[in-house]
């Protein structure tokens, strides 16, 4: 565990939060005692389908805001479901 000063986190908090992400544990300290501890946030359930399917090789992900399909969905009766879904609404 280490233990890092406050102006030192923020002088070098994108080093400190690195060596969180990679499973590290810090203990901040002001005026050497110790106040705060940063630690990783476990991943949450909801997104290991997700994860699971970029393991397999059935996804791709960048790490970055999903973009759509690069391909065209199915048609309904000549219309995208999304335009079909809009279209029943009606």
């Amino acid at each position: 565990m280490e233990t890092v000063g406050i102006r030192e986190l923020k002088a070098h908090l994108s080093h400190h939060l690195r060596r969180v992400r990679s499973g590290a544990r810090v203990v901040v300290t002001e005026r050497g005692r110790a106040i705060a501890t940063i630690d990783a946030v476990a991943l949450p359930q909801t997104d290991m389908w997700a994860r699971a399917f970029v393991a397999e090789g059935q996804a791709t992900w960048s790490g970055g805001k999903p973009e759509g399909s690069q391909t065209p969905g199915k048609t309904i009766n000549g219309l995208t479901v999304s335009a079909a879904v809009v279209e029943d609404r009606r």
